[in-house]
């Protein structure tokens, strides 16, 4: 007699089935949780070096344009019109005769109800805003002026320090702060 023998075929049941599918749906929305969160970050990084360089081509554009000038006078006293060179250790702007012509103000301060640095090319009659918005600078920026009188009683080269404090609001919870500075010596030989 042969006895017949049944096999019995193994294989995964629908609790072990639902297991795996649960354990592969929670590692997958870790992952896309990563994903979304790196390319967040990969963003914000990207508007903060544009918001840099931006402040970065301010300060070059500004060191440029005063390195061909001449005459400066550090306003530290609020009139942007006076056009006598005069040395300070620290003001909020510097007026000067630009090598393009014309009397040139850079200032930093409030114009127009808005804070920031503003450019004038006709003599600080009206002013261009030149950083973004998303820039707040802090008190202690400014301009450093040395040397700025005429030859007579003075033995320095005219050297101007450019100096930019502040932060970027990027949005409510994003705020980094930064620090600029750089130096320039008129070109025009005066002593």
């Amino acid at each position: 007699m042969q006895k017949n023998i049944i096999k019995k075929e193994s294989g995964y049941t629908i609790l072990e089935t639902m297991i795996a599918i649960s354990l592969f749906i929670v590692i997958v929305m870790a992952g896309m949780g990563a994903l979304l969160n790196a390319n967040l970050l990969s963003k914000k990084s990207q508007s903060m070096r544009s918001i840099m360089d931006n402040l970065s081509y301010v300060v070059e554009d500004m060191g440029r344009n005063l390195r061909t000038g001449y005459a400066y006078h550090c306003i530290a006293d609020g009139n942007l019109t006076l056009t006598t060179p005069l040395s300070c250790a620290s003001g909020g702007g510097i007026s000067f005769k630009s090598s393009l012509g014309g009397q040139w103000v850079y200032y930093i301060g409030t114009y127009a109800g808005k804070p920031g640095i503003f450019k004038s090319v006709d003599g600080g009659v009206t002013f261009v805003q030149m950083n973004p918005d998303e820039v707040t600078l802090s008190a202690v920026s400014g301009f450093s002026v040395l040397g700025a009188e005429p030859p007579a009683g003075d033995t320095q080269q005219p050297f101007v320090t450019i100096k930019l404090v502040g932060t970027i609001t990027l949005n409510a919870t994003t705020t980094t702060t930064f620090s600029l500075q750089t130096s320039v010596s008129q070109r025009v030989i005066d002593l």
